[in-house]
């Protein structure tokens, strides 16, 4: 992908004019892996106005940079930073990550620029959707594999391993963040940690997982009844799958980020649950599992260009309700923002499975 990461580059290097900057140091891991290609605990890389570049990595990774990153200079030194400053005049550097400590070591003359990377990574190349696709897949064929296993007295640990383990067997490097399994009462906690809380019947159980993919993620929740859903469990349910549909059809090019949460959350609040769903409706993924842009109710700075989504930006729609002490309901998918409609990268029915 050598010439996928020269033209990521060539597109950095196109903003630092406008910011008056001769290079831009690169220090954040996951923003030199999208730039180079490297995944490494210890990188950096500096890309010049022109697009050329230096990537600095020690011992541990030297010979990976040199395979993986064949087109770029490659210096093998354990201050990565501080190898590269020198190497232009007016040098950039992620103020978002960079450490105080390191930018006065390093000279506190350099410019501050933030989320610059960021903006860049947040439109995706068609080889980066097929990653997420490919892991969108895997996590869709796990809980279909998993689904006929859960029964009364199976934990939330063991559904959260069995979810894991299935996708890494399937092609998975790993889970993309920390399986959430909530049954029960528990299904009021959005984020709440798998438990030895075995199933009974009668309850909702939300698993929210995804796969991890050549570095890229998947984000998928589904919301299964265990036995006859109570009519309230299935008016919340389908409450929230409404939220979603509305909040699905309102991702498209042009689309402001606060109007795509309120498509779904009116729909919550008019049915008198406003105040039982707390967090955004989404957010952005591809190399981190949250990442720009961010479906939330704030309203962006009038000057934010970034608040509009545009054509190839991967985002998750995962409207919920949690009422305290008696459950919740959360249904999300990774979808991708078209200029003909969204596309829909998690493919497992919205529809109430009742096991």
């Amino acid at each position: 992908m050598t010439a996928t990461h020269a033209r990521r580059r060539q597109h950095l290097a196109a903003l630092l004019p406008a910011h008056e900057a001769d290079a831009i140091l690169v220090t954040r891991g996951v923003n030199v892996r999208y730039l180079t290609g490297l995944a490494s605990s210890n990188a950096a890389v500096l890309v010049r106005a022109d697009a050329r570049a230096t990537l600095a990595t020690d011992s541990r990774y030297a010979e990976t940079a040199r395979r993986t990153c064949s087109d770029i200079e490659v210096i093998e030194e354990r201050d990565v930073a501080g190898c590269l400053i020198p190497m232009a005049d007016r040098v950039a550097v992620e103020a978002h990550h960079m450490p105080v400590a390191d930018y006065f070591r390093l000279g506190d003359d350099l410019l501050r620029l933030s989320g610059v990377v960021e903006s860049v990574r947040r439109i995706k190349d068609e080889a980066e959707i097929d990653l997420i696709r490919t892991a969108c897949a895997l996590t869709d064929q796990a809980l279909a594999d998993v689904l006929p296993t859960l029964r009364p007295g199976m934990t939330e640990k063991e559904i959260a391993r069995a979810l894991e383990s299935r996708m890494i067997k399937l092609g998975a490097e790993k889970p993309a963040f920390e399986s959430i399994v909530a049954s029960g009462p528990n299904g009021s906690i959005p984020h709440h940690s798998p438990s030895d809380r075995p199933l009974e019947r009668g309850d909702l159980v939300t698993m929210d997982f995804g796969a991890l993919y050549e570095g890229y993620h998947a984000d998928m929740t589904r919301t299964v009844a265990i036995g006859e859903p109570a009519s309230w469990q299935r008016e919340l349910y389908d409450l929230v799958r409404a939220a979603q549909r509305a909040g699905r059809r309102a991702v498209r090019p042009g689309a402001v980020t606060h109007e795509v949460d309120a498509a779904a959350r009116d729909l919550i609040a008019e049915a008198g649950y406003g105040d039982y769903f707390g967090h955004g409706l989404g957010h952005g993924v591809g190399l981190e599992i949250h990442e720009a842009p961010f479906l939330s109710p704030a309203k962006p700075e009038p000057d934010d260009e970034h608040a509009r989504l545009e054509d190839r930006v991967p985002v998750t729609v995962e409207p919920g309700v949690y009422l305290p002490g008696r459950g919740g309901v959360r249904i999300e998918d990774t979808l991708v923002t078209r200029d003909d409609g969204p596309e829909l990268l998690t493919r497992t029915t919205k529809e109430l499975l009742v096991l």
